[in-house]
């Protein structure tokens, strides 16, 4: 049986040559024209085959039938790994005619085999040509060939539909259907190992819904992948591959196949991190990682998970896809865990990292894949930033945020992100803010969309951590060109660049905060308060409610200018957007009303505005009713701002509070589950009754 690469969405399957008869007369094959154009004309002269179109199995028909398998095997052989033959074979319209070989019930054994090994190659790594292999209706010739007596059909034809199905645009095969179930248990059953192959690479492709997994998980498809862990190498690596695939974030799949056969096949995929083969191991390792993402409480034993880490760290020495591809399985692995993070310290993951990234060019996948798990390891854990910032580490890092190749641009600035969070690293050295901002500036203007998003987040949590000498931000023309982000078209640039100028404002000076508010503009503010994008629009609050903090002409200024930004806010609060909008709407009114009087009659007029209509309940007092408790907190805080004691105007507040129900909501939560709230509501009651002795009337 020829040998076959593996399947399961771990790494493209390399095309290959498929074995076939030797031609009838050598001397005739060697005077035929095997220029594109020529074969594609003979391959469409040769027609039907013999049982059709020539008469039977005359020696016309056999010649002609020979000229076709010559035709097609020259193709094949002119097609494999070229991609350029392939778009010029495309354009000549082969692709038609090497299908329509599949179609015929009398082409011979070498005409199938020969068809369809070029109907795989078309469409392997080649978009136009997995569409063009599939409008002619490959996928059907081929599945109907599985049950051909000639085994080297079958090979040929299971090898093709492996390609196919590691394209996009191949069919969804609905497993739902109780019907194309049993035609994949069939597949699975196979003594052939490409057809069992070609099995996993259906159920991998085919199981993206929950419906569709919990359907392969009844049907006991992940046991049956799993027995097949004893096969060939590329089968094993398949079945791992399909595995996975099957219990990737699905919590009850998971569970389900961790605890069957108490264990058995948990055990076997723990088993394979041991494999010799280190593209098994790493599909190991990437299944365990599925698991323990979809069930942690199935994964919970911390030697397998520190031998995961050892494993893939071993891998990255290794060369090719599984070098470049262990640091991102590793990246998954630890990502958001301090535990995992924490253990990957102790095996020295920093310092292996970093000595792996010294080590390669910066024109590689590799430097992008450890670039990524070095920031993810920066993220949680100060002492794996202070152990990353080496002065080569650190000249790298500059280096690569003006490199050509936008994956390690956007690399660098991810890991710059996280080593940002330490204060320390901004305040000297060779990473320090003075460094890091004017490259980082200038990646805003990338013609990346992905650059420009990852630079936007370094700078947010450069914003953060450099407080005492926001200067240096302000001086290096980054708030412009945020402003100028804000009006992109594009909604995360959109919200990077708002996020990134809400951290500028948060503590900044008054004289400072002047400056941003002239370059973003009251009508800037307002049309991102209402952007189409509720994401956009929280942190478009959360940036008023810096504005605002402390700071009564800014105060003042947000309900000038004919109340501009207060009616964007109101409309934002009467629609009841996001909680998180509702949220940060709700603590810009409360640092307005802890202004002056003025301030505190422009919150009382957006949450109690004039109107006819009075059957619509106040959003204020829907917000008081809400589950969410930031929300009420957030409420409470605004009231308790606008009726502080001391205040001339605060006891006429309370009655109209009074009156419009407000106060007679917050009674009614004396008793509120959260803690918080408890508290803010008894203050408001208390300061009612500093107020006005008549406020419970």
């Amino acid at each position: 049986m020829p040998a076959t690469a593996s399947v399961g969405g771990a790494r493209p399957e390399p095309e290959e040559a498929s074995p076939a008869p030797a031609p009838a007369s050598t001397s005739a094959s060697s005077c035929m024209g095997t220029r594109p154009e020529e074969l594609t004309a003979r391959l469409a002269a040769a027609g039907p085959g013999p049982a059709e179109g020539c008469g039977g199995a005359g020696a016309g028909g056999e010649e002609v039938e020979h000229e076709r398998v010559r035709a097609l095997r020259e193709i094949k052989n002119q097609i494999i790994g070229n991609r350029t033959k392939k778009l010029l074979y495309l354009r000549l319209g082969a692709v038609p005619s090497v299908v329509a070989a599949l179609a015929e019930p009398g082409a011979s054994p070498a005409a199938l085999v020969q068809a369809a090994a070029a109907a795989g190659s078309f469409a392997c790594g080649v978009e136009d040509g997995a569409r063009a292999v599939l409008a002619a209706g490959a996928v059907e010739h081929l599945t109907r060939l599985l049950a051909h007596p000639d085994e080297k059909v079958v090979d040929a034809s299971a090898r093709a539909l492996r390609m196919i199905y590691q394209s996009r645009l191949a069919p969804k095969f609905d497993v739902n259907s109780g019907e194309n179930m049993d035609f994949v248990l069939s597949l699975l059953d196979s003594e052939n190992e490409n057809v069992t192959e070609l099995a996993a690479a259906i159920i991998s492709h085919s199981c993206e819904s929950s419906a569709e997994q919990l359907s392969l998980c009844s049907a006991g498809v992940p046991q049956k992948l799993v027995s097949l862990f004893g096969g060939s190498m590329n089968l094993r690596d398949a079945c791992l591959g399909s595995v996975t695939a099957v219990i990737r974030n699905n919590r009850d799949v998971a569970s389900r196949f961790a605890s069957t056969d108490h264990g058995k096949g948990f055990r076997s995929v723990v088993g394979l991190i041991h494999d010799r083969s280190p593209h098994t191991r790493l599909l190991a390792c990437l299944c365990l990682i599925a698991l323990g993402h979809a069930s942690p409480c199935h994964f919970q034993d911390k030697q397998i998970k520190t031998k995961l880490i050892m494993v893939l760290l071993e891998l990255i020495e290794e060369p090719g896809h599984v070098g470049d591809e262990a640091p991102l399985a590793l990246t998954t692995l630890i990502k958001d865990s301090f535990e995992l993070q924490k253990q990957a310290l102790t095996t020295n993951a920093v310092e292996k990292l970093s000595n792996h990234l010294l080590a390669n060019p910066l024109e590689t996948r590799r430097a992008v894949t450890i670039m990524l798990a070095l920031s993810e390891l920066c993220s949680k854990l100060e002492e794996s930033r202070s152990q990353l910032m080496s002065v080569e580490v650190s000249a790298l890092l500059l280096e690569a945020l003006k490199h050509d190749w936008a994956d390690i641009r956007i690399a660098a600035c991810s890991c710059l992100k996280n080593i940002s969070r330490s204060p320390k690293v901004l305040s000297g050295g060779r990473l320090s803010c003075d460094t890091v901002i004017g490259p980082l500036v200038q990646l805003l203007n990338d013609s990346s969309t992905s650059v420009q998003v990852a630079a936007l987040g370094a700078i947010c949590n450069i914003a953060v951590n450099l407080t005492p000498r926001k200067s240096v931000l302000l001086h290096s023309g980054v708030v412009s060109q945020l402003v100028h982000l804000s009006k992109s078209m594009d909604p995360m640039l959109r919200l990077k660049s708002v996020w990134a100028l809400r951290n500028i404002m948060f503590l900044l000076s008054p004289k400072d905060k002047d400056f941003i508010v002239k370059e973003l503009t009251l009508s800037t503010l307002s049309s991102l308060i209402c952007d189409s994008e509720h994401f956009v629009q929280e942190q478009t609050l959360a940036l008023v409610h810096n504005l605002v903090d402390g700071y009564v002409d800014s105060a003042n200024y947000v309900i000038g200018e004919d109340g501009m930004v207060m009616d964007a806010i109101a409309r934002q609060l009467i629609n009841a957007s996001a909680p998180g909008v509702c949220i940060q709407g709700m603590y810009v009114l409360a640092n307005i009303a802890a202004g002056n009087e003025l301030n505190k009659e422009a919150v009382m007029n957006v949450l109690l505005p004039h109107r006819a209509d009075r059957i619509k309940p106040l959003f204020v007092v829907n917000f008081l009713q809400s589950k969410d408790k930031q929300l009420r907190v957030a409420t409470l805080w605004c009231l308790l701002n606008l009726i502080y004691p001391k205040c001339e105007a605060s006891s006429g507040r309370v009655v109209r509070l009074q009156n419009a129900g407000v106060i007679q909501q917050v009674k009614s939560m004396i008793n509120d589950p959260c803690l918080d709230c408890k508290l803010r509501v008894r203050m408001v009651l208390e300061h009612c009754v500093d107020n006005a002795d008549d406020c419970f009337m």
